[in-house]
């Protein structure tokens, strides 16, 4: 049973991704300073896979904890990190809170795994990392655009740190995992999105205002260049992306990679709009949601979308749900969490 490290492993897809880590087979530990997130999630892991992840609340930012943990589990086989501050419009306003945060904890992790020979490593990258490109749908080879936000360029410096570190480090292994807009929970509706801080991701916000939590919602644009006017996101059931960090890693021990250094789209391949996902959540739950049409958001990319066949063909990935599954599974997981108030 090799052992995995899972950084932000309290988070929302971390905690996805130790689930399906666990029914693979593989043990996990987690590192998590729970900035946005709450330890309580492990009671939901622990009830789908009936075990408990031991995590610590440990800041990667700090070299000498981080160095801690990695001296008290000298097993790792492999690293899967998630940690990192995530926010749009925050990060706009905030970029030196980004680029401290996304980029020491980064390089704060590969110097624990050079020093204590961990070799397969996943990055959690982005689609943002394209920026507004103008051909669609994104494949591997799309050239980074413009960041539209300080969040996204921390992305696309951490994915030039792997890929320079890689080319002298030939014992090192990794996959950047550009995936695209991770909604949904756990089909148990025991975990799923539970930010601490208040959610600014689509799926989320629709619940939430469905449910009574927010008294409406905004739309962010509806004068874009698109079908519809608001913008275009390609949505992945987040146990979808769950599965596509196992593969990887699965991937990555097994030496199929062709590469050091190797990146994957990840994403259902097809875009929707906002105004679109609105409508599937109102077709398959029944609710009426409560929203106006608002500016545009500084940092929004308008429209994009992912070509998956790389992950199909070298990872045998395949997605499973589409966006009406993706809003069944928010809902339920909205209802469970706010403790029985009725759908």
């Amino acid at each position: 049973m090799k052992k995995i490290l899972v950084t932000g492993g309290c988070g929302y897809i971390g905690s996805h991704t130790v689930v399906d880590l666990l029914d693979q087979g593989f043990e996990v530990i987690s590192i998590d300073n729970l900035s946005n997130s709450d330890e309580k999630v492990q009671d939901g892991i622990a009830a789908i896979s009936g075990k408990r992840v031991r995590n610590y609340t440990v800041d990667l930012c700090d070299l000498a904890a981080t160095r801690e943990v990695f001296q008290a589990n000298p097993d790792l086989a492999g690293i899967i990190h998630f940690a990192a501050l995530k926010l749009v419009g925050e990060s706009v306003f905030e970029p030196l809170k980004y680029y401290h945060n996304n980029l020491e904890g980064l390089t704060n992790l590969l110097r624990c795994a050079e020093e204590f020979k961990v070799s397969n490593f996943i990055f959690s990258s982005s689609c943002s990392v394209y920026g507004n490109t103008e051909v669609l749908p994104v494949t591997e080879d799309t050239p980074f655009g413009e960041a539209e936000s300080p969040y996204a360029r921390t992305k696309q410096i951490g994915e030039y740190i792997l890929s320079d570190y890689a080319k002298v480090n030939d014992w090192f292994k990794c996959v950047r995992l550009r995936y695209f807009n991770p909604a949904g929970a756990h089909e148990t509706a025991l975990i799923g999105e539970a930010p601490t801080n208040p959610a600014t991701n689509l799926v989320p916000v629709i619940t939430e205002t469905a449910i009574g939590k927010r008294e409406k919602m905004s739309i962010f644009g509806v004068d874009y260049d698109t079908r519809d006017g608001s913008c275009i996101r390609d949505y992945i059931h987040v146990m979808d992306l769950a599965d596509a960090h196992t593969r990887c890693l699965q991937y990555l021990l097994e030496d199929r990679n062709e590469t050091n250094c190797e990146v994957f789209n990840v994403g259902i391949g097809e875009g929707v709009s906002v105004l679109e996902a609105v409508n599937a959540f109102e077709k398959v739950t029944g609710q009426k949601l409560n929203y106006e049409l608002g500016p545009r958001r500084p940092g929004d990319v308008v429209a994009i979308y992912a070509n998956k066949s790389r992950a199909e063909q070298l990872l045998g990935w395949h997605p499973k749900r589409n966006i009406e599954d993706i809003m069944k599974s928010a809902w339920a997981w909205e209802v469970a969490r706010t403790k029985g108030v009725p759908a």
